[in-house]
């Protein structure tokens, strides 16, 4: 341990807060619709105990420990509790799958993990470690050797507020793994205080009374980083959701000053409202009526309303856009610990654009192959025990994405999609996937796309089908799909024009067709469903394999 920094570490900021605003609400519950309230110093006498159990436990310094859970309240209490002890948290997505589970586990050589409520949880007894010492959180339906409640129960305080060395690891962070198997981000003690106070600036976190609403899984990056650690830096209050059936009155009862999610959510949201009032009828609500939508959202109140992980279907974010409701792009990743581009300005973004550098420290560039490449304080340190793939990614300071991008008049950065996406047809012609899948925001019938056409003579639509294309009339469901396609074709090139479009059943994380933070696993999808491709001479425009 260090006695000195420049920058303060999560746990550092967890002892100011403590002495500054003890009696603070932090943490915030629910059950049944009833909030339970946690104070900065409840909870941090709950991280203090929980840190008493894991030191007497005698692992030897920096070691690992899994946080297997759904959002809540332990999930912070355990993080914190992790750091405190001075081991590294390994995340692990709530939706991982057993075998990527495992190979996490084994891979990071875990001593311990907190359990929470999870997906496979039925499935917790396939878990390749016997020896591994397990901690019930809130939700648990595992059988565990002891509980956070447990714990701070027989435990008293751990006493020391030490302060971690600023280059030692406190984390790693698994990717989802759309490719293989996970690779693990490394990042040190000191990146957040480098990294998150500038981000909570750009997004306008800072303020008295901040209220965040925490819904995706805080084992994703950028959940974790904009709701848990910026809520470390800016004395925000964290309020969870006990689960969908009550996700809805949750977020009306917070209408948090600042809401982070990914696209398939604002899809989501925008069906549901399409369902009440018809899309022909939108044009004509008045501004109270769209303040009423946004407040039925639960965005009435949000300062910054952010979109990431994968790109928002465009007509998506108009729609946003129409109903007053201001919904921006940020892009960063894991490795650079999300603190990359966004759209920080003012005034509305422009649709599917992502904007500038959150700060004047994250800076970017675009090589001759179009990738896009970062430097900044938020680079990992490198992938755990992989330096070969450390080595193709971290080139002379710069983190290679493999992503392309371009720039516009502005300065502003566009993403246009994965460079190992890009394929190509038997026509000889490159087809970037990611652009054709951005035009089906309006295909309401619709729920997730994959464009397919390596080899092809042109390329082909996977889809599977939303609630609203589920409850329509076969016949009329395929005319509009049709209809949908030739809207689609008329605005692309001769060679990018979509063939055929193939429904298939929904893709899942339990399928292996998503990752746990629900990207495509491209090649899986076209594995399991080319084989319904016409191929050159198309039978049927539309085929239905569900």
């Amino acid at each position: 341990m260090s006695t000195t920094q420049s920058v303060k570490s999560p746990i550092e900021m967890m002892y100011h807060w403590e002495q500054t605003t003890p009696d603070k609400v932090f943490l915030r519950q629910p059950k049944n619709l009833e909030w339970n309230e946690l104070t900065w110093s409840e909870v941090a006498d709950k991280v203090r105990r929980v840190a008493q159990h894991i030191s007497k436990q005698n692992y030897t310094p920096g070691s690992r420990i899994g946080i297997w859970s759904s959002n809540s309240r332990d999930w912070v209490i355990a993080d914190l509790a992790i750091m405190l002890s001075g081991h590294i948290s390994i995340p692990i997505y709530p939706g991982q799958d057993i075998d990527s589970a495992n190979y996490i586990l084994e891979h990071s050589e875990a001593e311990m993990i907190f359990v929470g409520s999870f997906d496979l949880a039925p499935r917790f007894d396939e878990v390749n470690r016997p020896d591994l010492q397990t901690v019930a959180m809130l939700g648990a339906s595992v059988e565990c050797d002891t509980s956070i409640e447990s714990i701070c129960q027989e435990y008293e305080p751990f006493s020391a507020s030490p302060i971690p060395d600023p280059e030692d690891i406190f984390t790693i962070i698994y990717t989802s793994g759309t490719t293989g198997n996970p690779k693990g981000v490394m990042h040190s003690h000191s990146t957040p205080g480098k990294v998150v106070p500038g981000i909570a600036k750009s997004f306008k976190m800072y303020d008295e009374g901040s209220r965040f609403f925490s819904f995706l899984p805080m084992a994703h990056a950028a959940e974790r980083i904009v709701v848990e650690l910026a809520s470390l830096y800016c004395n925000a209050s964290i309020s969870f959701s006990e689960g969908l059936a009550t996700f809805g009155d949750e977020i009306r009862s917070v209408q948090p000053t600042f809401f982070f999610a990914v696209p398939r959510l604002w899809i989501k949201f925008k069906a549901g409202i399409d369902a009440k009032i018809p899309p022909e009828q939108q044009s004509s609500l008045s501004k109270e009526q769209k303040d009423q939508i946004a407040h039925q959202l639960g965005l009435s109140e949000a300062k910054i309303i952010l979109t990431g992980s994968a790109p928002c279907p465009v007509d998506v974010q108009d729609w946003f856009f129409d109903m007053g409701i201001v919904l921006r792009d940020g892009y960063g990743m894991t490795e650079n610990f999300v603190h990359g581009i966004g759209w920080t300005k003012n005034d509305t973004p422009k649709s599917g654009c992502v904007g500038q550098p959150m700060s004047d420290d994250v800076k970017f560039r675009l090589t001759d192959a179009g990738e896009i490449q970062f430097q900044s304080d938020g680079l990992m340190k490198g992938y755990y025990k992989n330096p070969e793939k450390t080595a193709e990614v971290l080139v002379d300071g710069w983190y290679c994405t493999g992503d392309s991008g371009r720039l516009d008049e502005d300065g502003d950065l566009w993403v246009t999609g994965r460079i190992s996406e890009v394929f190509k047809t038997s026509k000889g012609k490159f087809v970037v996937p990611s652009k054709i899948e951005s035009m089906l925001g309006t295909a309401i019938e619709l729920a997730q796309y994959c464009v397919i056409g390596h080899g092809y003579t042109a390329p082909v639509l996977l889809a599977t089908l939303s609630e609203i294309g589920n409850e329509m009339d076969r016949t009329a469901l395929e005319q509009r799909l049709v209809s949908v396609l030739d809207d689609v074709n008329a605005q692309l090139n001769p060679w990018e024009r979509l063939a055929q479009i193939i429904i298939t059943p929904e893709w899942t994380i339990e399928n292996a067709l998503l990752t746990p933070t629900m990207k495509l696993k491209r090649k899986q999808i076209e594995d399991a469903h080319k084989a319904h491709v016409s191929g050159d001479n198309v039978e049927k425009i539309v085929t239905f394999v569900v």
